[in-house]
């Protein structure tokens, strides 16, 4: 679908590289993967292999508000991409002068709380804690972010693969292009636990597994970069395998500019990334891979890569952005941004 008259007015990350965008930036101009970090496995001798968020110095305010001081990692990282993207926007959303709708994407969800609740109940159904349940629900980071900014205004949670992120930046501009909110917060955001990594050894055992969050704030004022188009969801089916879906959303973002960048959902894996390298292969601008550097975040990695093209975009390296994700098990979706030149 083409979008008319949406701007980004605000990005965020956390990200292995650290909380904010500039150490992200960083870590993608070095072009080298994180380090790997080690993960318990319960019962295992041999720890997991995985690329974690670290430790925020100095430890950010919002942090000791009585919702958010107990909460799980992925509201965390959610919340800080969330005060990054909407910067002073904040207060006047606070003080009612903007109708902020908020868009939270996710595909694995609270897994840390999920894992600590059954394995309470399991162990012993009379001492597990009723405080951790509501911690365990897919919506939980969306609320405590609405509750931090106190807007009031539409508040969506979407489950799904990575390429869920982009139908999220569809539903914001929906929203906004129809006067149901002034400005939207898109959120993609994951965090790890044993569970969700031994699962991908299982399946996918060449992939290295990170946490984080990405946001885009969008809305109708004029800034340096416009949100272009989001192309329509090419499902995986029985009918139309990962090429021909990663194929159709590539002939919807044909480009012109001289100058243009190329975000892709690859991570070096030759039979993992061939539908997408395919869909490409005529490309001949720029690419970055996100997740060659940051490991695969999941929902958290597809933010990311709209993150990193917007950022190429406000820095001046591109006049067009291109973002190409190839989702796990759901779809292949993709998006353009460009740089406006007054």
């Amino acid at each position: 679908m083409a979008v008319s008259s949406i701007y980004v007015n605000g990005i965020g990350a956390v990200s292995p590289a650290g909380w904010g965008v500039a150490p992200f930036r960083d870590a993608l101009a070095k072009k080298q993967a994180l380090p790997d970090q080690d993960l318990a496995r319960p019962g295992f001798a041999q720890p997991l292999r995985y690329r974690h968020v670290p430790e925020p110095q100095p430890r950010p305010a919002f942090l000791a508000t009585p919702r958010l001081r107990r909460t799980s990692p992925i509201s965390q990282y959610a919340t800080a991409a969330a005060l990054e993207a909407i910067g002073s926007d904040c207060e006047r959303v606070k003080a009612g002068e903007l109708r902020l709708g908020i868009v939270f994407t996710v595909m694995s969800g609270c897994v840390n709380y999920s894992r600590r609740f059954y394995d309470e109940t399991l162990c012993d159904p009379s001492t597990a804690s009723p405080l951790v349940f509501p911690e365990t629900v897919f919506n939980a980071p969306s609320s405590h972010i609405a509750s931090l900014l106190g807007t009031k205004a539409i508040n969506y949670t979407i489950v799904g693969d990575p390429g869920t992120f982009l139908q999220g930046l569809a539903l914001a501009a929906d929203w906004i292009t129809n006067d149901r909110v002034d400005t939207c917060l898109v959120i993609g955001a994951d965090e790890m636990d044993w569970l969700g990594t031994d699962a991908y050894r299982i399946f996918q055992p060449k992939i290295v597994l990170s946490d984080g969050a990405g946001a885009v704030y969008l809305g109708k004022k004029e800034s340096p970069v416009r949100m272009d188009a989001v192309t329509n969801s090419h499902l995986f089916l029985q009918t139309q395998n990962r090429h021909c879906a990663a194929l159709k959303m590539s002939l919807e973002l044909p480009t012109t500019a001289s100058d243009a960048l190329l975000c892709d959902s690859t991570q070096n894996l030759i039979k993992l990334d061939a539908a997408e390298n395919a869909a490409w292969q005529n490309w001949q601008g720029s690419r970055l891979s996100v997740k060659n550097v940051m490991g695969e975040g999941l929902m958290a990695a597809a933010a990311w890569q709209c993150v990193a093209a917007v950022d190429a975009l406000q820095t001046g390296q591109f006049s067009q952005t291109n973002v190409s994700v190839v989702g796990c098990n759901q779809q292949a979706i993709g998006a353009r941004f460009s740089s406006i030149v007054k």
